[in-house]
């Protein structure tokens, strides 16, 4: 156990150094448009990017954190934040599995089942998915005709994904999946409450994701009282595009693409790809700054010496003593 214990630790490290590699590359790739873009921006509304940015970092967070208590293991807000910003980094990484597999491992340790850790995740990622699509729906046609002629299909689309996200949808299609694979169905199956929460967290993430983007629009020029309704839109129109764009690690290029094409007729020439590069380099940031403060406070918890009060970590779970416990144990 304890070699298993070691040899994920070695794993876990060993990619997020890869994720780090491939953040830097996506940085200094380019470096030299990044900072063209820097120079159009003043360092308040930099600032203020990045304070947004993290702060709807930490609201989708609370979302999957509300998910993982509705089926049965919560967690204090410390441990959540520490798995979230680890794993997370392995977006960075082609492929988009690394992250949720990390993740996985890292509940693991708070005797979370990898089933349960696995649900929560994927309700947490359709969940997110849908409030962008009903985000993009109401603000995008309601600010031009044009955005109206190229996005009627989200009125759609949207509606639908929010009704796929009822307790007893979520709750036959995850049983359904969990037969296929010869597993048992959840013994603790998300309630409305849960749900409700969850999307109320989700759509603050989102709020503030808009308030991120219409910073840097006003930056390089863009005005008037539908543009914070415009980059809202655009960006989460744009963040589940490049999310469903599996081989590109974090949406890169697919997420640019979209921000260009819906901010292009609301800013000045050369303003969107500017938003799009200015955006993209301040959420990496953002990402790298939890990551950072989340591998700090895991220095912390083992800078204290076994067996003394400081020792007692304040993250641990009660003990989960339920049936998928057998099959965590199988979980790869």
């Amino acid at each position: 156990m304890l070699t298993k214990a070691v040899l994920m630790r070695v794993l876990r490290v060993l990619l997020v150094l890869l994720a780090l590699g491939f953040c830097a590359y996506s940085l200094v790739s380019q470096w030299d448009d990044t900072v063209r873009a820097f120079e159009q921006m003043s360092w308040p509304t930099l600032l203020g990017a990045f304070a947004t940015g993290l702060a709807g970092l930490f609201a989708w967070m609370l979302g999957w954190r509300t998910y993982l208590a509705g089926l049965g293991s919560p967690l204090p807000v410390r441990a959540t934040f520490r798995i979230s910003n680890i794993s997370q980094l392995g977006k960075y990484v082609p492929g988009k599995v690394w992250a949720l597999v990390t993740q996985i491992e890292m509940t693991r340790e708070h005797k979370v089942p990898a089933l349960r850790s696995f649900s929560s995740t994927l309700l947490a990622v359709a969940t997110s998915c849908a409030c962008g699509l009903a985000m993009a729906a109401v603000t995008l046609p309601l600010t031009s005709d044009a955005a109206l002629e190229r996005y009627w299909w989200l009125f759609l689309l949207a509606p639908v994904m929010l009704a796929a996200l009822h307790p007893t949808i979520v709750t036959w299609c995850l049983n359904t999946a969990l037969k296929l694979v010869r597993r048992p169905p959840l013994e603790h199956p998300v309630g409305l409450g849960t749900t409700l929460v969850a999307v109320a967290w989700t759509l603050a993430g989102w709020a503030l994701f808009g308030v991120h983007t219409w910073l840097l629009c006003q930056a390089v020029g863009g005005d008037g009282a539908g543009l914070y309704f415009q980059a809202a839109g655009a960006y989460a129109l744009a963040f589940v595009v490049g999310l469903l764009v599996f081989i590109a690690p974090g949406g890169i290029g697919a997420r640019e693409a979209i921000l260009v094409m819906v901010l292009g007729p609301v800013l000045p020439a050369g303003g969107p790809i500017v938003v799009a590069l200015a955006s993209r380099v301040v959420l990496t940031l953002a990402d790298l700054a939890g990551a950072g403060v989340a591998f700090l406070m895991g220095r912390g918890r083992r800078a204290a010496a076994p067996g003394t009060a400081e020792s007692v970590d304040r993250d641990e779970p009660v003990q989960d003593e339920d049936t998928e416990e057998g099959v965590t144990s199988t979980s790869t």
